[in-house]
């Protein structure tokens, strides 16, 4: 009788398949690792009276990591935020700078510009330069975001108001990108955004992997989360099980191949998507 082979093995010898045919065009060793971050094994700091970050990614030199985590070239900061029970933060207004928040879980409102939105699982948020805000927890369990803070280039002209988006109720955008990836577009340039061109979700359905690809400039910044469900990244010569709350950073080399592999035989996983690809036009 012929064995069968488990899915999950299946999909690493797949995996070593790919890895055999780009074996000689990517980064490899213990230097990957500096490219992984994860908010549960942060430290938390407190700002705008109650909101408490976790670093995911900081800034730094994303061509030669002096620390584990300290990538980030043209966004300034990526971080996992708890706002407690029935907590406010400080009405704040962004100077220079734009933000953006996903909700991965608990209930709250953002306000600004006497507008009042609610806030729950999935939620994104674009809060625009120059603009006060204050965000709400109205529950009784943590209030827990994920938050892109991006740089605002000289002659870029905010939004007047924040844009939120259901990513509940968004349709897929597309299915087939990269062999297998199911997309829901949740913010892009026309959009607001004024470094990033894009912040998405992406899903993998059961036992399927995204086509392994290089980037062919060095002026991209990506970065993938995991949100739901444990997948294996795949980057460079290297296998990683990545668990909700762990992210990986492309690495800017022209040769370092990445992509995600979902091993389970029943269920999605899915991720929380930014990038940067090049400089855009400023829209004025």
């Amino acid at each position: 009788m012929q064995r069968k082979t488990p899915a999950s093995l299946m999909l690493v010898l797949i995996a070593a398949l790919l890895l055999s045919s780009l074996a000689t065009a990517q980064s490899v060793g213990d230097t990957i690792e500096l490219y992984f971050g994860d908010w549960h094994t942060s430290s938390s700091h407190t700002i705008r009276g109650g909101l408490q970050l976790r670093d995911i990614f900081t800034r730094g030199n994303p061509q030669a990591p002096t620390q584990k985590g300290a990538v980030l070239r043209f966004v300034n900061s990526y971080d996992y935020a708890t706002l407690a029970p029935r907590a406010s933060s400080q009405t704040t207004r962004l100077d220079g700078q734009q933000e953006v928040y996903f909700v991965e879980s608990g209930h709250g409102t953002v306000t600004a510009g006497g507008q009042t939105s609610d806030l729950f699982r999935n939620i994104a948020i674009l809060v625009p330069a120059n603009l006060e805000f204050t965000i709400k927890n109205t529950g009784d369990q943590p209030l827990t975001m994920y938050v892109i803070n991006e740089p605002v280039p000289a002659g870029f002209r905010p939004n007047s108001s924040i844009l939120v988006r259901d990513e509940n109720k968004l349709p897929i955008t597309s299915s087939d990108g990269h062999w297998a990836h199911i997309v829901k577009t949740l913010f892009v340039t026309s959009d607001g955004l004024a470094t990033l061109e894009s912040v998405l979700t992406v899903a993998l359905d059961p036992l399927t992997i995204g086509r392994p690809h290089v980037v062919d400039h060095d002026d991209i910044e990506e970065v993938w989360t995991a949100l739901r469900g444990t997948s294996i990244a795949f980057v460079g010569n290297q296998l990683r099980r990545q668990t909700p709350g762990m992210a990986f950073y492309h690495i800017p080399d022209n040769k370092t191949p990445h992509t995600n592999i979902n091993q389970s035989e029943d269920s999605q996983v899915s991720f929380l998507y930014f990038a940067r690809y090049h400089p855009h036009e400023l829209r004025k």
